[in-house]
């Protein structure tokens, strides 16, 4: 039988205290992330989308080496994207997926919602990883 373990990654453990909840978690040779945005090391949220977008896949892949170190974007065969206009960053987060993933393509949801849980924030990606 497998162990459940939850994963936080260094600079992001008081958000997840507060919120209640872990940036990643591994089940078996699964890793599932939260939705990571486009926060910086101080926690906010980058001015710029396409910085935004950016960070949010850097934070992806924090959170997989916390799972597992040697996860990376190689392993992740499912993602889900959360826009909050979605004309100005899907074609954004396609640019990193096909930066991040050029070696294969993962199954993808991408989605238009109102509103994201952190203020300012414009997207979100969450990512299920197979070791």
């Amino acid at each position: 039988m497998s162990t459940t373990t939850f994963h936080n990654y260094s600079g992001i453990e008081d958000k997840s205290t507060q919120f209640h909840f872990s940036q990643a978690v591994v089940l078996g040779n699964t890793i599932r992330t939260s939705g990571q945005g486009g926060w910086q090391e101080d926690g906010e949220i980058a001015a710029d989308l396409e910085r935004e977008v950016e960070l949010a896949f850097e934070n992806v892949a924090k959170a997989l080496k916390a799972a597992n170190p040697n996860a990376s974007w190689r392993n992740v065969v499912s993602m889900r994207s959360y826009h909050v206009d979605i004309d100005r960053s899907a074609e954004l987060v396609i640019d990193k997926m096909r930066l991040y993933m050029p070696g294969h393509r993962p199954v993808w949801t991408c989605v238009e919602i109102r509103k994201l849980g952190v203020p300012g924030m414009n997207v979100e990606v969450e990512v299920e990883a197979v070791l």
